[in-house]
């Protein structure tokens, strides 16, 4: 991946966010970065069922940058690979292996139709749909903030169904899929609580100088 010193005061990811829950109380967000300002990476939030959080970051630069703009324990740098697969998606990142199913569209993928792309991913209509979005995706929230002034906003343009998991944490199975409940808190929303992998913008502005 690239390092370079970046001078923009906003910065965009575009990519899939998974969420999925598990029955050993392991809950986990998936971000599988297509476009962003460091090129194409993935990145794992986790929340351990004791409540303690970790980033599983790719290198140091990722690691630097999350950790600025979200809050975690435990920050690690690992090798994160994925290979996506007919079924979904197969994580394998440190101590985390992951196969994550998905499925068919959501209720709310349904409901993210209606509004065009470009309006989805605009900072202002997300600021004005926050109180909606968290009533509708309950934990979940468009604009915000977790840190260092910065504002975040996470335009949601698709959504689909995670139907399964596999794998283990710490060499411990996982167990099988389970609500993402208590809702993770690594910033200022968290993941619907039903299971679900969406395609999304996120969109972060640094405060001014």
């Amino acid at each position: 991946m690239p390092r370079h010193t970046l001078e923009t005061s906003e910065r965009r990811f575009r990519g899939k966010i998974f969420g999925v829950g598990t029955t050993s109380g392991v809950r986990f967000v998936v971000g599988h970065w297509d476009r962003s300002p460091f090129g194409p990476f993935t990145d794992v939030f986790l929340e351990q069922a004791d409540g303690s959080s970790v980033l599983l970051a790719p290198d140091e630069l990722v690691a630097a940058y999350v950790s600025g703009t979200y809050r975690f324990d435990t920050v690690s740098v690992v090798d994160v690979r994925t290979r996506r697969t007919a079924r979904g998606l197969e994580v394998d990142a440190g101590p985390l292996r992951a196969s994550i199913d998905v499925g068919a569209i959501s209720p709310l993928g349904r409901v993210l139709r209606i509004v065009p792309k470009p309006i989805a991913r605009d900072w202002r209509w997300l600021t004005a749909i926050d109180p909606v979005a968290r009533l509708v995706a309950p934990g979940a929230g468009t604009a915000g903030t977790a840190g260092n002034g910065r504002r975040e906003y996470y335009g949601v343009t698709g959504a689909h169904d995670v139907t399964g998991v596999r794998g283990t944490w710490a060499g411990e199975p996982l167990g099988s899929i389970a609500p993402l409940d208590p809702p993770v808190a690594f910033g200022f929303a968290s993941m619907p609580r039903v299971p679900q992998v969406v395609d999304v913008e996120t969109t972060i502005r640094e405060p001014a100088a």
